[in-house]
């Protein structure tokens, strides 16, 4: 009975949550980089950062509401999940220093929850990967049939 609990999920039900994951993951991140270009406009963004003590605050703004938006829209198709994950985990860790570094955990106080948990989950997709629904998962098995057609060629003799 104990060793049940302790044993990892089968690959369907790892393959689903990383899913989940990067759905959540993605549409907030999405979210986070339009209101940076749409509602906000990328001046104020860079006027805020300016305000923060982000260093090229305007280049800042643009970068990070590139990663937000693009990264984003990467981790939700699971396509080229490691530079997403870590291009997030790294900005987030930027958005903690500038902006919440010193305040309370509660992200209703200014706190550092939200960037924290988000940096996280980008640096274990990063890690871990986006699992067998996902996009770098469907070229990886395009790329080892093609890999495998052409070792049963070469074994035929044919090129």
């Amino acid at each position: 009975m104990f060793r049940s609990l302790v044993t990892p999920a089968p690959a369907v039900v790892q393959d689903a949550v990383l899913l989940l994951v990067r759905l959540v993951t993605g549409v907030v991140l999405i979210a986070h980089g339009w209101q940076k270009v749409s509602t906000n406009g990328l001046d104020a963004t860079g006027q805020g950062f300016d305000a923060l003590g982000v260093p090229v605050p305007d280049a800042a703004a643009t970068f990070t509401a590139g990663v937000e938006l693009v990264g984003g829209a990467l981790l939700l198709l699971g396509l080229l999940t490691p530079v997403a994950g870590v291009l997030v985990a790294l900005v987030l860790a930027g958005a903690f220093w500038f902006a919440h570094r010193g305040t309370t955990v509660f992200v209703g106080e200014g706190g550092w929850e939200l960037v924290a948990a988000l940096g996280a989950l980008g640096l274990v997709l990063a890690a871990v990967g986006p699992g067998r629904l996902s996009v770098d998962a469907a070229l990886a098995g395009a790329r080892r049939g093609a890999r495998a057609e052409t070792a049963v060629r070469e074994d035929a003799g044919v090129r």
